[in-house]
């Protein structure tokens, strides 16, 4: 059965997986791309149950890219509001809230002062969802789980370990 573009028996299937081992809800995320000499600036295969696909990054001209394709940060907001629209939609269907709008947009605003080496002042002031839904529920409940649940929101509000594997070569 479908329900707001999820398959609830597949996801049902894997919470009963996970619910006899927790071990299943452990994933391991990858991405590895390559910075380009000429031409877009940082391209990636990212793979994923059917394939891959290729994404293709570019600075805006004001920091030397071309602007021919979305800037890092873009491709970061998308994900955010690409992981919250998937939470909120799950969450809406574990509830049985048939939605029938569902729309995000994610802003922030960067200083990029620290990036070009002119202050030390935060490079991100803030970042804000902003949701737009209708659907026969409880919409209230249902954004405070996504963001309770969401891992996208999980990484703004909690300092996560940054590890850095370096191999230089000359």
């Amino acid at each position: 059965m479908k329900l707001n573009n999820l398959d609830m028996d597949k996801a049902g299937a894997f919470l009963e997986e996970v619910k006899a081992d927790k071990g299943k809800a452990i994933k391991t995320k990858h991405v590895e791309g390559d910075w380009n000499f000429s031409g877009v600036q940082f391209t990636a295969a990212l793979e994923h149950a059917t394939g891959k696909t290729i994404v293709e990054a570019d600075g805006p001209p004001i920091m030397g890219g071309s602007g021919t394709k979305p800037d890092p940060v873009q491709y970061c907001l998308f994900g955010l509001a690409a992981c919250f629209a998937q939470t909120f939609a799950s969450v809406a269907a574990e509830k049985g809230v048939e939605l029938k709008r569902l729309k995000i947009a994610v802003e922030n605003k960067v200083n990029l002062t620290k990036p070009l080496g002119l202050g030390d002042e935060p490079i991100v002031e803030n970042v804000k969802l902003i949701v737009a839904a209708s659907g026969n529920g409880d919409l209230k409940e249902i954004e405070q789980l996504a963001k309770e649940r969401c891992p996208g929101v999980y990484c703004l509000t909690n300092p996560i370990k940054l590890e850095i594997e370096s191999n230089f070569e000359n």
